[in-house]
C-alpha cells in the first residue's frame, strides 16, 4: 500500500495550560515532560521519523522557552516561529489563522501542541494517498472534549463539541475522540480551508477553537475528511496533572519496568 508523507506541519502550542497549573507556571504545557520527553520533543521527533523537514510552531504563553528549547533546528527538521500575542483571549482556531501562510505551502501535518502519541498515529494518517484525514478513537466513559460520528465509509459527518459519558446513549451512532492529529490536503486549505478560515476569523469568532471550525466545513461546505482509526494506537492529551499521570502510566518503557 502506498504511504502519503507530508514533509511539513503545524503544531499549535500557544495556549497558557492553566488547568495543569503549578507545572505550567514558568513553562508552557508543551514542554511539560511525559517521563523526561517534553510533550513537544515527542511530537517533533515522530514528524522526523517520517521525513517532515518544515515545522511552523505557534506560539504565546512562554514562547521564548519554547523558541530557547527547540531553536531553529530539531534534527534534520527547520523550525519557524508564528507568534501570538493575545494567547490568553483567543482560541485555537485563531492560532490556526495565524499560520495561514504555512497551510498554504502544501500539504500539512496538523498537530496541537498536547498530544503525547506514538507515532504510529502518524502512520496511520499516512495511510490515505489524498485528501484530509484525522485521527480518532473510541470515545470512552473517562473522555470529554469534542468527538465525531462516522459515516459507513468511514468518513466524518458531524462534529459534537463538549461530550461526556453522557452523550453515550445506546441506540446513538458511536462516537469517537478526535486526537487532535490531522493530515489536510494543499488543494483543500488553498480552496476552502484557508478562505473559510480567514471569513471565520474576520466574522470576530476568534474565541472559537479549531474543532469548531472543522465543524462548520464539514456541515456547510461538504468538507471531506476520512477517519483514520486508532484504536490500538497509544495516546493521550495532557490537559490536567491527572492527564499527565495517565499518560506517564501509558508510555513507561519496558526498561523503566524492569528498574
Amino acid at each position: 500500500m502506498t504511504m502519503h508523507f507530508p514533509t511539513k506541519a503545524v503544531i499549535l502550542a500557544a495556549g497558557s495550560g492553566s488547568r495543569l497549573r503549578p507545572l505550567t507556571d514558568l513553562r508552557p504545557k508543551p514542554l511539560v515532560e511525559v517521563n523526561g520527553t517534553p510533550i513537544l520533543h515527542n511530537a517533533l521527533r515522530n514528524l522526523e521519523a517520517l521525513g517532515v523537514d518544515d515545522v511552523t510552531i505557534v506560539v504565546g504563553y512562554r514562547k521564548d522557552a519554547i523558541q530557547c528549547s527547540c531553536g531553529t533546528r530539531f534534527g534534520n527538521i527547520a523550525i519557524s516561529y508564528v507568534e501570538s500575542n493575545v494567547f490568553d483571549q483567543t482560541g485555537s482556531a485563531y492560532s490556526l489563522w495565524l499560520a495561514r501562510d504555512a497551510l498554504l505551502s502544501g500539504d500539512t501535518y496538523l498537530l496541537e501542541g498536547d498530544v503525547f502519541f506514538d507515532i504510529d498515529a502518524l502512520r496511520k494518517l499516512s495511510l490515505y494517498e489524498t485528501g484530509n484525514v484525522a485521527a480518532v478513537a473510541p470515545f470512552e466513559r473517562s473522555m470529554e472534549g469534542s468527538a465525531v460520528v462516522l459515516s459507513d465509509t468511514g468518513n466524518i459527518v458531524e462534529v459534537r463539541m463538549k461530550q461526556t459519558a453522557a452523550n453515550l446513549v445506546e441506540g446513538n451512532p458511536p462516537l469517537f475522540k478526535t486526537m487532535n492529529l490531522m493530515r489536510f490536503s494543499g488543494d483543500d486549505l488553498r480552496k476552502m480551508i484557508v478562505p473559510y478560515l480567514d471569513d471565520h476569523i474576520g466574522c470576530g469568532a476568534v474565541k472559537s477553537y479549531t474543532e469548531e471550525l472543522l465543524s462548520q466545513l464539514v456541515e456547510r461546505k461538504g468538507l471531506q475528511i476520512a477517519a483514520a482509526r486508532c484504536d490500538d494506537v497509544r495516546w493521550y492529551e495532557i490537559d490536567n496533572e491527572a492527564d499527565l499521570r495517565i499518560a506517564e502510566a501509558m508510555f513507561i518503557t519496558a526498561r523503566e519496568l524492569a528498574c
